[in-house]
């Protein structure tokens, strides 16, 4: 058995993505017991020679036009469906058909990628109205959660972004987002009233200021067209 092959197997049998290391240590563990020519080899595999191997089943992969591509998500490699897919795949699927973010729910997802970990207040100051309901549901689905309390009074909690929050985005890791150096040293409205609002509740920050995921792969634009993205719908 060659070794892309087995690499193949493995990644396509995994129930979760998997890492290069794991891949690698895996292959190790069965070669202990192998009897193949190249059982020596996969007992010496590293994860370079694992990285060598899942390269070149992508490029296989793109060169026949399968309907199937290997993506690097936030916790390891998969197999997912190609976007243009996406319709027939649905069909099949109907009951797993991903809703789009509400804009609140984009706009509150953007500030926390940027600068977190972040407390809500701080949140609340960019947007210029209040987040409890948004900020409740996008951490009930996973893409945010709890990192901490602030060294402040109080003792606010800090909010910042899970693995699923880039898997559903489809980025490796945040550096990925749009305009991601930038946006992070862009100066936002600080938590105490400074910033301020229109008749409407709407944040006036310059619109240079505001934050946004736009450019990123919504959810039915991301790679996996079969997987279930949360609702985050506003309140």
């Amino acid at each position: 058995m060659e070794l892309i092959t087995i690499v193949e197997a493995i990644i396509f049998a995994a129930p979760e993505p998997i890492s290069t290391p794991e891949i690698a240590k895996a292959i190790k563990i069965a070669a202990e017991d192998h009897e193949g020519t190249n059982a020596d080899e996969l007992r010496k595999l590293t994860p370079k020679g694992v990285a060598e191997a899942i390269d070149e089943i992508g490029e296989l992969y793109i060169q026949s036009g399968r309907a199937m591509q290997l993506v690097e998500g936030a916790s390891g490699w998969r197999f997912v469906t190609r976007p243009e897919y996406a319709d027939f795949v649905r069909a099949l699927l109907p009951g797993m058909r991903p809703e789009r973010l509400s804009p609140p729910a984009l706009e509150t997802l953007a500030i926390i990628a940027y600068r977190q970990p972040i407390a809500k207040a701080d949140i609340e100051a960019v947007r210029g109205v209040s987040v409890d309901g948004v900020l409740q549901k996008i951490v009930e689905r996973g893409l945010v959660k709890i990192g901490g309390r602030a060294d402040l009074p109080g003792r606010p909690l800090l909010y910042e972004t899970t693995d699923l929050f880039l898997e559903h985005f489809g980025v490796k890791d945040l550096e990925d987002l749009p305009n991601s150096a930038e946006l992070r040293n862009i100066a936002l409205p600080a938590a105490k009233g400074e910033d301020e609002t229109d008749d409407e509740g709407e944040s006036k920050a310059p619109k240079e200021e505001q934050l946004s995921l736009a450019g990123v792969a919504e959810d039915d634009e991301t790679p996996d067209a079969a997987e279930e993205a949360p609702d985050t719908s506003d309140t």
